[in-house]
């Protein structure tokens, strides 16, 4: 019989049976320590109670009725979301991809409506939005676009963390309506920008009546140690997308906004069959609710803070090691050669990593991880690279 499932991942030779908190157990019984949380999506763990019990409580009452009618738990989560954001409306969607083509949307919507006819949104260079045809467009990564061309118009490409070249585009490009932008770049390699970065990003939308949209798709949620990363900006963006850890592995997409930006999307604008339903925004709000009342956020601050510290005492001098860098629970360990053979062999040694940008181990923990796990990771990860290195 033939392979039924399209060849579009390139999938490790495992398969998961069960899981329960940052533990993984495959078919054979081998068990592994979870290091990547499902790509920043299972920051309670595997099996949290909070999940299990909202998903099989809500799945005995309503799964689905579709957005013609209200939707109570829709309404509650967005009462939650939108008040700890400090934002002003929601839309659910069922992915981060679809987040982001609200937000894209609503961003083109705004500037039609104040006459500006071929509206451009400033993105970045190595960033990633998704992979629908508009998100790819706006991806910086020409291995996701390669193909699929012809691309979807409209986006001005900028260095990340260069305010300057944002500057130059701002005084040359009057079609510019919005700064679409990674507070943290994830698929890119963990790449941190100035502590300006986003303040002076806030500035210049000011200046000059853009948009500041940001995609909190994989560091919102408490993962950088704060519920959302512009929070360590201390400033507050138009648009925000969500969507990874809001479900907990339950699909779930949230592109909200304040002021002005939260009134452009009205009836008939946009839409989605499935998206905000009865069981996805119940297990979100469990999402939320656990994410508050155990302290997760600051939980990842601390871990995400020690993790650094003795990554950077185990492996900052050895050579091969180009830069250790993270905030909260999103970490990188670049290296000077690519090593994407290294989620094989940590894989071998029962941990579960991921390679970036081809040469950026990334670490995404859950929120969850204990101090003893955090320890076991470091041991594992250090002895795995330092092998690699050839004890350099």
């Amino acid at each position: 019989m033939s392979e039924p499932l399209m060849a579009t991942y390139k999938r490790l030779p495992v398969t998961f049976a069960r899981g329960e908190g940052i533990w993984l157990w495959d078919t054979d019984g081998k068990r592994y320590l979870d290091a990547l949380s499902g790509i920043a999506v299972c920051g309670l763990g595997h099996a949290h109670p909070a999940v299990r019990d909202a998903l099989c409580e809500q799945a005995g009452l309503l799964v689905h009725t579709s957005n013609l009618y209200q939707i109570a738990e829709q309404e509650r989560l967005g009462a939650m979301l939108t008040e700890q954001a400090g934002m002003d409306r929601v839309f659910f969607a069922n992915s981060g991809a679809e987040a982001n083509e609200a937000a894209i949307k609503l961003a083109r919507l705004h500037a039609h409506r104040k006459g500006i006819e071929n509206p451009a949104i400033l993105v970045a260079e190595n960033s990633f939005h998704g992979r629908t045809l508009a998100t790819l467009s706006a991806t910086g990564n020409r291995k996701v676009q390669a193909g699929f061309e012809p691309l979807v118009q409209g986006f001005v490409r900028v260095p990340y963390d260069d305010i300057d070249a944002i500057e130059t585009a701002a005084a040359n490009r009057p079609n510019i309506v919005a700064i679409l932008i990674e507070p943290i770049q994830g698929e890119g390699g963990i790449n941190i920008p100035a502590e300006d970065y986003l303040p002076r990003l806030r500035q210049i939308c000011d200046r000059e009546g853009w948009l500041l949209i940001l995609d909190e798709i994989q560091t919102g949620m408490g993962r950088t140690g704060a519920p959302f990363a512009f929070n360590h900006a201390g400033i507050l963006p138009d648009v925000v997308t969500l969507a990874k850890g809001l479900g907990n592995g339950v699909p779930i997409g949230a592109c909200l906004a304040q002021g002005e930006a939260a009134e452009v999307l009205t009836a008939g604008s946009h839409g989605s069959t499935f998206g905000g339903s009865p069981l996805a925004c119940r297990v979100g709000r469990a999402v939320l609710e656990t994410i508050a009342t155990e302290k997760l956020a600051e939980k990842a601050a601390q871990r995400g803070a020690y993790l650094l510290d003795a990554f950077k005492d185990a492996l900052g001098d050895k050579v091969g090691v180009v830069d250790i860098r993270g905030r909260g629970l999103m970490l990188g360990i670049e290296l000077d050669r690519p090593c994407a053979e290294l989620v094989g062999t940590a894989l071998q040694a029962g941990l579960l990593i991921n390679v970036t940008a081809e040469r950026v181990i990334r670490l995404l923990p859950p929120l969850i991880i204990e101090q003893d796990d955090a320890d076991l990771l470091i041991q594992k990860l250090t002895d795995i690279v330092i092998a690699f290195l050839g004890d350099a």
